[in-house]
């Protein structure tokens, strides 16, 4: 097993997306996908907060076990046509970081297309998770990820709700006051980024928030 990126100290979250393979999603043959999609598998794990990673004390890390049957050829295609015709544009394919990170500007999906990898999930004394070909991730903003081993070849299809623009932000003090309240500002999602109007993201994060644009959280923002 071996790491699926290296460590990029200082990066910015505009290099990162030009360090990516960005594709534009051509507009056709969006009915004969959804014929690829597998009935949900839901796993849902909620985080506190750990002092550095803050997670989402509202919505849970969803994970849909085998959600997607993958062509051979150019696999990646089968995630970026279906999380786009979800209103979640497909902006990159890559791997996932090896060292912890979240998002507070923005909730993310992220669709495994090829090899397999261990994840942990919810900052340093957070749960690993295995995932693989066809298995897709529902990262809320807020919720720490980082690789911990993968295989050579693992890569996964990332997109963000559009509209949104993520940040890059690895639990420094510093950035805890700003992230906070950006967390508990963001919008949900007006779709599953797979199962559409219907889909499970309904019922494991509507239904926490009463479908509110913008929740109220229980940290201190004062």
């Amino acid at each position: 097993m071996h790491p699926v990126a290296q460590d990029l100290p200082g990066i910015s979250s505009k290099a990162l997306a030009g360090s990516m393979h960005v594709r534009r999603i051509p507009g056709g043959a969006v009915n004969a996908f959804r014929r690829q999609i597998w009935p949900p598998q839901v796993s849902a794990w909620q985080f506190a907060d750990d002092g550095r990673i803050p997670n989402n004390p509202t919505l849970p890390l969803l994970i849909y076990r085998n959600a997607v049957a993958l062509p051979e050829r150019d696999p990646a295609t089968a995630f970026e046509r279906v999380f786009t015709a979800n209103d979640w544009p497909a902006a990159w394919r890559y791997g996932i970081f090896t060292f912890h990170h979240y998002h507070s500007t923005a909730h993310e999906v992220l669709g495994v297309y090829r090899g397999n990898a261990s994840v942990q999930f919810g900052g340093h004394a957070g749960t690993v998770l295995a995932v693989g070909p066809g298995d897709v991730i529902v990262i809320p903003a807020g919720v720490g990820h980082k690789a911990l081993e993968s295989s050579p070849d693992f890569s996964v299809v990332g997109a963000y709700p559009a509209g949104s623009s993520a940040d890059l932000l690895r639990g420094d003090p510093s950035e805890r006051p700003r992230s906070l309240l950006a967390i508990a500002g963001l919008p949900l999602p007006v779709r599953d980024p797979v199962y559409g109007f219907d889909g499970p993201l309904g019922e494991h994060w509507r239904s926490r928030t009463g479908d509110r644009s913008g929740v109220d959280h229980p940290w201190d923002l004062g």
